[in-house]
């Protein structure tokens, strides 16, 4: 390419002539002399910033790739060097158990006890107990005992220990969370801070009779009192029942129902921008029973039920708790599904539980001792208890924002507290990347990114890593049932955006087709058993929901999870979207997930949902499109139509015909930021009942979803 050529390349990118100029030597020299990946990694490392357009970026990636062979999958945006690999906790436990490659690693990780008696390895979870040092009052005699069949492993026999004396390991003097309150100066508590408070919480409960057992129910923020009072009820003996504080007093109501909650934890209400959330009115509303409260805006007493209680007359002044032992399948927490019909599934942890969230994060996220992790979440959703956990347990920081995620300030945040580990859900960043709103923050401290709760959008994940210079995302798909993910990448692979490199250290799973086949692209199924993976739900048949008619592995059933999986050629793996969202066209079987990655490239589109609905009278399923615009967008629903069915001939396949598009302000989601697809196919199939053919078409119609 001529050098008059790729300056106006350049500068087509929206970079001013002289910055084109500077740029254009260096870009020449690496598109002219290198292989396709050693150019991208030079140009990352020596010739982009975070404060070019991101247009540049992109540009320069397609060219650096323009021969690359897709048959073979993607291309990585990240490579590890020698040095980064050699410094990963992964390749100090290779080092430890003499294992020469990666997969040599998976494969024992997975390995039953039984299995390792020939060798001199000890298993997996033991190695992983010791590395983390988890305190115990009485060590396990056995890890695993499958006497109950596969179903239903026992973890850690005769063992004794209470989870949350593993939290407090650090040195007391160490950080343990740094928070941003809304409109305040950034604040730092220790590890001793933080233990002092959760042992306040927990002589609290003692003073008002609770037992152990007793199940107590927190909705509020995810704040540095909420992460004490979490500490505080499980290290009392208690069960935390997980409430998201976006919920609504009859969803609150449910929760509270199923899990027979006595009491819980709540405060006055919520700042969200310019709103504010009267969150108490809605424990009210939900006939809670007794509330301790946190005024957070002055909310006078005398508003307050008969029977509640103020925060600061519920603490107790004792600091010094000596935490209560229990068993390992001891509930702990009780957390939900997302469900859109009915009631959702109360899932219940254990005191095991935490220890897969904490390898998950000490091995796939290298999180070591002074990391800082930043994870806008809530304790409704498993990433709430998840953060505490995987922080914790690493001796690393928790960095909690007070505030909304989809701002600059957020982004100011995570720059003033050092964030080194970055976890998102992908709407986040599309976000992001349509407001521009973190450009020009220093994000350098980053080392890795981390992204779960939906399927990831390939061009959002490289302009992701662009804002901290390009550092490595690690996909991470799981879920409550789990207790963290099957499915993940490690810093020792290279990242290529949108995808997975690994099933999870300590699980495996395969992919079968509609006849049980192995196959590159169907449904996975878990391999058990492992750490993490639920063995009850309190409302629902736990056989039915995973191991009912499944295949078997060596006469051992299969666990269902649902999700839709593709191996690629590169043997790394994409998430196709659930089971449940796959759709039939024109005697085709695809994904969601496939549409929405297409569909999400027309420009002008912030985001997409793409459903199937068979008509009354049977036939075909018709492809229908929900689809939010960017602002100052102004789009006509027919030229919108066109553009996006011209999109998915191009880059899917011409058969697959839209039937309608729905243009909306925002799509409906669960609690855990999910696409409610079926909210989408109910909602649809109503209107199309109400209204005629001929008017189907009709924008004034059709249903608008506000964020």
């Amino acid at each position: 390419m001529g050098k008059r050529v790729l300056l106006e390349q350049i500068m087509q990118c929206g970079v001013d002539q002289g910055t084109a100029r500077s740029l254009l030597p260096n870009i020449n020299q690496c598109l002219a002399t290198l292989p396709a990946i050693a150019c991208w990694q030079q140009i990352t490392q020596h010739v982009l910033q975070p404060s070019h357009p991101f247009s540049l970026h992109q540009r320069l990636y397609e060219m650096a790739f323009a021969d690359w062979d897709f048959a073979q999958g993607f291309p990585p945006a990240w490579v590890p060097s020698a040095a980064q690999i050699e410094e990963t906790n992964i390749a100090a436990l290779m080092c430890e158990m003499n294992f020469s490659s990666y997969g040599e690693l998976h494969q024992w990780s997975t390995c039953l006890p039984w299995a390792l008696e020939e060798t001199d390895h000890a298993s997996f979870w033991d190695v992983m107990i010791r590395r983390l040092g988890i305190r115990f009052h009485q060590p396990y005699t056995q890890l695993m005992d499958l006497s109950q069949g596969a179903e239903q492993p026992e973890w850690l026999v005769n063992a004794n220990f209470n989870i949350v004396e593993s939290c407090f390991q650090a040195p007391e003097d160490s950080p343990a969370i740094v928070f941003q309150r809304s409109g305040e100066q950034l604040e730092t508590w220790s590890y001793g801070e933080l233990h002092a408070l959760a042992n306040r919480v927990s002589n609290g409960l003692l003073q008002l009779g609770f037992q152990p057992g007793a199940a107590i129910a927190i909705d509020m923020p995810m704040t540095p009192e909420a992460v004490a009072i979490y500490l505080g009820i499980i290290q009392a003996g208690g069960v935390v029942v997980s409430i998201a504080d976006s919920f609504a007093a009859a969803e609150i109501a449910v929760r509270l129902r199923l899990a027979k909650a006595v009491a819980i934890f709540t405060q006055d209400s919520i700042q969200r921008g310019d709103k504010q959330i009267p969150l108490y009115q809605r424990i009210v509303d939900a006939n809670a029973p007794r509330a301790i409260v946190l005024s957070q805006h002055g909310t006078s007493k005398l508003k307050w039920r008969l029977g509640d209680i103020v925060w600061d007359d519920f603490l107790s002044p004792n600091n010094i708790f000596e935490a209560v032992p229990a068993v390992p399948n001891a509930h702990t927490n009780i957390l939900f599904s997302s469900g859109t019909t009915g009631d959702p599934k109360a899932i219940p942890w254990t005191q095991t539980t935490p220890l897969k969230c904490a390898v998950d994060a000490h091995l796939h996220h290298d999180i070591h001792p002074g990391d800082v992790l930043a994870w806008f979440t809530n304790l409704g959703w498993m990433m709430g208890p998840w953060l505490i956990y995987a922080s914790l347990i690493n001796q690393a920081t928790i960095a909690l924002f007070d505030g909304l995620p989809t701002t600059r300030n957020y982004g100011q945040f995570i720059q003033a507290a050092h964030v080194t580990m970055l976890g998102v859900v992908p709407s986040l960043v599309s976000a992001w990347k349509t407001t521009q709103c973190m450009e020009g923050l220093n994000w350098s401290a980053i080392k890795a990114f981390s992204s779960t709760g939906e399927c990831s959008n390939p061009q959002d994940m490289l302009f992701l890593m662009s804002l901290a210079g390009y550092k490595p995302i690690i996909e991470y798909c799981g879920g409550t049932e789990i207790g963290g993910a099957y499915i993940t990448g490690t810093l020792l692979q290279p990242c290529v955006p949108g995808t997975f490199t690994t099933p999870a250290l300590g699980l495996d799973f395969v992919i079968l087709d509609a006849d049980d086949r192995p196959t590159h692209k169907g449904e996975g199924f878990l391999i058990s058993p492992s750490i993490g993976l639920s063995t009850e739900l309190l409302n629902q048949d736990h056989h039915q929901i995973y191991f009912a008619d499944t295949p078997q592995v060596d006469q051992t059933p299969l666990r269902r999870h649902g999700d839709y999986l593709e191996r690629l050629p590169n043997s790394y793996y994409r998430v196709c979207g659930r089971v449940d969202d796959t759709m039939n066209l024109g005697g085709i079987k695809v994904s969601s997930a496939d549409l929405e990655q297409v569909l999400n490239t027309v420009d002008g589109i912030t985001e997409t949902a793409a459903i199937a609905i068979s008509p009354p009278d049977g036939g075909p399923s018709q492809l229908i499109v929900y689809a939010v615009t960017a602002p100052h967008q102004h789009l006509k629903p027919a030229e919108l139509t066109t553009q996006l069915q011209a999109a998915i001939a191009q880059q899917l396949n011409p058969l697959f015909k839209i039937r309608d598009v729905v243009m909306v302000e925002a799509l409906p989601r669960t609690a855990s930021n999910k696409v409610m697809r079926r909210v989408l196919r109910d909602q649809y199939r109503a209107i199309a009942a109400a209204t005629p053919a001929s008017l189907i078409c009709d924008r004034s119609l059709q249903p608008v979803f506000k964020g």
